[in-house]
């Protein structure tokens, strides 16, 4: 590669908009359907990898210039809400309901369900209630309506805190009138039929899911998640005309998008490509998927709660003179984007194991490294406290400034890279690279006691290092701050 060349096309990166991220010439409509927690228990742990992965492929389709549509498809239907609904109307704790409320519903289902398994009677009248809210009863649906309404509002500050957003919440209950209709046409099209009393999708001509049939009414008339599913593909299809639908859902359910395809594919129900996009667990220190000591599910809340609390106390031990209140800001943005970026630089498909110790670590491909990266290029140019003509030629005589130069051209191919699997690991290493690129630059090339014109070359490569830092990790969901 010739120098010269080098240098022109990195001063014509620094001045595009879209820092050098081609932009599709067929732009898709992509639907990303991810998060998908339940209405009426806390958000856990388990679901960071949905929420974090799903929003982080958004924002890399929407950089390279796709129509998105983010879908929260929430579980906000089915046989649990009777059994919240008859602890709601027989156990009720007003007091706890109004200073927990997620608390308390969460209390009502183990304590029925508890009941309904020691208790038939229970368990036949908590699926009266199901029975009831699915026939529209006025009393179950107010108060479903509350367990939605209380939901939502711990969704939304949940989201809030990891700055996720959707273009749509669209749960399962969106759905309920589609469902006998979904049934009926699977039967015409002679792709369901009978067994047992229950509804089944067979695929018998596939030796993988011969003994596998998608269940799709059970006996007692009731639907399932397929029948949903199902659905929502329809609906996607003649609503948001999608050309690919991406569902961001761990690897367990990997037989049930198997199933769900299939069946959408032979009663051609849309001709979107649909992908499931797998993901592995979040492990403890054993090996066994992360939970609490006495061996629940870690809530959300607190684990975001511990990781500003972590960081905070890095912020005032790195630099106590900083105003308190931009502590607390830069703790925020450091302790979400560590967790953030702890999963997403791990290979989507495997399990990792959760380490404050490492994802917290001002050295090696971590966020806080990151952002300190950025935070050192942007005092870099505060202090230099000119500007520099960001038209003129690059001067890349130093093996360093070119190395650093061709490196940052590479920007728009680990976005394309992290777009080809939906695996944003790519970019993680890609920026982890850049900031290291960065480091030897800078040692090897003084920036502020130069002479022109190396100074305004030297300070442009600097503004582009800091542009792709910044852009790269806002691709990722992660927040730069200028001071750390």
């Amino acid at each position: 590669l010739k120098r010269e060349s080098v240098a022109e096309f990195a001063a014509l990166q620094l001045q595009d908009p879209h820092l050098g991220i081609a932009q599709a010439e067929n732009p898709r409509t992509v639907v990303v359907d991810f998060s998908s927690p339940n209405v009426a228990k806390p958000m856990h742990v388990g679901h960071i990898r949905s929420t974090v992965l799903g929003d982080a492929v958004a924002r890399l389709l929407r950089s390279a210039g796709h129509n998105v549509i983010t879908d929260n498809h929430l579980g906000d239907w089915g046989t649990q809400f009777g059994k919240i609904i008859y602890g709601w109307k027989h156990h009720l704790d007003q007091e706890n309901l109004a200073k927990d409320p997620i608390g308390e519903m969460e209390r009502l289902y183990k304590l029925v369900n508890a009941q309904s398994e020691s208790d038939e009677a229970i368990a036949d009248a908590a699926r009266a209630e199901t029975a009831k809210l699915q026939n529209g009863d006025a009393e179950n649906k107010a108060i479903w309506d509350q367990l939605r309404e209380y939901s939502q509002e711990q969704f939304d500050e949940m989201y809030g805190r990891l700055n996720v957003n959707f273009d749509y919440t669209l749960g399962e209950s969106f759905y309920n009138d589609e469902l006998a209709g979904v049934v009926e046409d699977l039967q015409q099209r002679g792709l369901a039929k009978g067994s047992d009393g229950a509804m089944i999708v067979p695929f018998d001509d596939i030796p993988a899911l011969a003994d596998k049939p998608l269940l799709i009414q059970k006996r007692d008339g009731s639907f399932l998640y397929g029948t949903t599913d199902l659905a929502t593909i329809k609906y996607r299809q003649n609503e948001w005309h999608a050309n690919e639908i991406l569902y961001v859902v761990d690897a367990r359910q990997s037989l049930h998008f198997q199933q769900l395809f299939e069946t959408s594919k032979r009663a051609n129900y849309t001709n979107a490509t649909l992908r499931h996009i797998s993901f592995g667990s979040i492990l403890g220190d054993d090996g066994t998927p992360i939970k609490t000591r006495s061996g629940e599910s870690v809530k959300l809340r607190d684990l975001l709660d511990e990781a500003e609390s972590r960081a905070l106390e890095i912020v005032q031990e790195k630099n106590a003179a900083l105003d308190p209140e931009i502590q607390k800001q830069v703790a925020k943005a450091v302790g979400i984007g560590a967790i953030k970026y702890a999963d997403l630089s791990q290979n989507r498909v495997s399990d990792y194991i959760f380490s404050w110790e490492r994802m917290l670590a001002m050295q090696g491909n971590t966020a806080p490294y990151l952002m300190y990266a950025y935070v050192r290029i942007r005092s870099i140019m505060r202090q230099s406290e000119s500007t520099f003509d960001a038209g003129k030629v690059l001067l890349l005589e130093e093996d360093a400034a070119f190395e650093l130069a061709k490196f940052a051209l590479r920007f728009g191919e680990a976005v394309g890279r992290s777009l080809k699997d939906y695996r944003p690991t790519a970019l993680c290493a890609y920026l982890f690279h850049l900031a290291q690129k960065f480091t030897t630059f800078y040692d090897a090339c003084p920036v502020r006691s130069s002479e022109e014109p190396l100074r305004s070359s030297r300070l442009q490569l600097c503004q582009l290092t800091a542009d792709i830092l910044q852009r790269g990790l806002g691709l990722l969901g992660i927040e730069t701050v200028e001071q750390m």
